[in-house]
Parts: structure tokens; C-alpha cells; sequence
């Protein structure tokens, strides 16, 4: 709650004294995204919330993904809109898990199929993982529209529409998973994460890779390696470290895994919010 009071006031004191650009104002009826002019100063900003637009539009994300993706946004911003030393860190560990897991699985919701369809298709075939469909607000309309979707962009296998599994201790729809999927893995990717069924997913004894903006969060507090960063800098991250280390041996993938810092990486993102570039 205080992190999120304080940054309320710093970005009324940085709304108060605005920065004056060429590109003050962007069209409201932009179709697609190539439309968005990429020297935009916050060009990230913009493709994520027209990309969340779309997909509410498609039936993909929910209205309540909307809410989600602006308070992701202005953590986003407090970063400087880029990826910092940690997390950079962070990604590089996570690859080295997901390459030495024996099921790793990578968990999609709707912002998260709005945001990065085809570049979670790309991380499942660098790691060999699966890619399972996780939702809170589930109907059978929205999971199919996801799975078309990720088909779209090249996934030929989408689990999550079985749901023939439950994780312990949740009532909600999201408790739902695959028994060959989520429910059996030894690693998940949970991005944009809901922080009880994070919690939920520890208590199973699952090894988690986290990506989320607020490092206060429950759900990084509890991942194994949290990733502050945004998600549209880090799954193509986290693929091209994995490509670089597919020919790494166990023992350098543990180092890997084994040198990173979880506490260091949450105080060093927590530093720069505060710091408030």
C-alpha cells in the first residue's frame, strides 16, 4: 500500500511538469500496431495498451486486464521502461531452469495472450515447454478464443482445455489446470500472476518463474526467480539467453541458477522504483 501511495504523488508531480514531445498526441483510431510510431518516447507504452485493447476487442483479455495492464505501466515507467541489471540477471537465470527442468510449462492468461502470443510459442520451443491456458475469469468461449489465438502465432500444442487437475487450496477457476500439464510440472513460467494461486502453486512444491512489475507483489515475494521487468522485454529475453546457453552442460546451467540472488534482484528493482528515473 505505501509503495503504491508513494507512487501516486510522484507521478502527480511528474504530470504536473510534463515533458513537451513531437509526438504529444497519438490517434485514437490506430488499427494496428505498425500504425504507432516507434520514436514515440514511450512507444513500449503505447503497443502494450493497443495490444490489451485488441484483445479485449477479440474476446482474449477480460475488461479487468485493462485495469491490471495500467498499474503495471506505472511501475514501468518508475523503472525508466527498460530492462535493468537485475532483471536482466533474472531472465538469464530463468532460462537456465526452464533448461534444465524435466517438465517445465509456461502459463498463459489473457493479458499474457494479448502481450506476447508469439513470443511465448518462441520460449516454449527454445526450453521444450508447454504452454497452458490459466484463467480467472474461464469460459469456454474465451479459452478456445486463446488457443486460436496462440495457434495464430504458431503454438501446434495448447494445454488447459482439459482441466482435468486441480491445484489444492483454490476455489476459484484458476484452480483448474491440466493433470499433464501445470499440474505435473517441475517448473512454471506464471507472468502476470495472480498472487494466491502463486502461493498456491509454492505449497505444491513447484518451482516458479515470476514476471511482474511490482517487486512488492505476493507473487514475486514467493517465486523462486522473480522477473521485474515488463513482459514484452522479458519472455524475448529469456528466449535469447536460452538459445545462447542450448548447448550449456548441467553443471553451468547450475551455476547459473545457482549464483542468482532472488532477495538481491527484488531490492535492486525495489531501489530503482524509488528511485524513480
Amino acid at each position: 500500500m505505501a509503495i503504491n501511495l508513494w507512487i501516486g504523488r510522484f507521478l502527480i508531480v511528474h504530470l504536473e511538469n510534463p515533458v513537451v514531445s513531437e509526438h504529444e498526441t497519438v490517434s485514437a483510431t490506430i488499427e494496428h500496431e505498425d500504425e504507432l510510431p516507434e520514436d514515440h518516447p514511450r512507444y513500449q507504452d503505447l503497443l502494450t495498451r493497443h495490444r490489451i485493447e485488441t484483445g479485449v476487442e477479440k474476446g482474449i483479455t477480460h475488461l479487468q486486464g485493462m485495469h491490471a495492464e495500467g498499474r503495471g505501466s506505472a511501475f514501468d515507467y518508475l523503472l525508466g521502461e527498460e530492462t535493468i541489471p537485475s532483471a536482466r540477471k533474472a531472465e538469464r537465470a530463468a532460462a537456465a531452469h526452464l533448461l534444465l527442468a524435466d517438465h517445465p510449462v509456461l502459463s498463459i492468461n489473457g493479458n499474457v495472450a494479448a502481450l506476447v502470443p508469439g513470443e511465448m510459442v518462441d520460449l516454449a520451443a527454445a526450453v521444450d515447454a508447454d504452454l497452458e491456458i490459466n484463467l480467472f475469469n474461464r469460459t469456454p468461449e474465451r479459452m478456445q478464443a486463446i488457443a486460436d489465438h496462440l495457434r495464430e502465432h504458431g503454438a501446434t500444442d495448447v494445454k488447459g482445455l482439459e482441466a482435468d487437475a486441480r491445484i489444492p487450496n483454490l476455489d476459484h477457476q484458476r484452480a483448474k489446470v491440466d493433470e499433464d500439464g501445470i499440474y505435473e510440472a517441475d517448473v512454471v513460467v506464471v507472468p502476470l500472476e495472480d498472487g494466491d494461486r502463486a502461493e498456491a502453486l509454492e505449497a505444491m512444491g513447484k518451482t516458479e518463474i515470476v514476471i511482474d512489475l511490482n517487486p512488492l507483489s505476493r507473487s514475486p515475494q514467493v517465486a523462486e526467480i522473480p522477473i521485474v521487468d515488463n513482459i514484452i522485454r522479458a519472455v524475448p529475453n529469456m528466449t535469447e539467453h536460452a538459445l545462447t546457453l542450448a548447448d550449456a552442460d548441467t553443471d553451468e546451467l547450475r551455476a547459473i541458477v545457482e549464483s542468482f540472488d532472488r532477495e538481491q534482484a527484488l531490492e535492486a528493482a525495489e531501489a530503482r522504483i524509488r528511485g524513480g528515473l
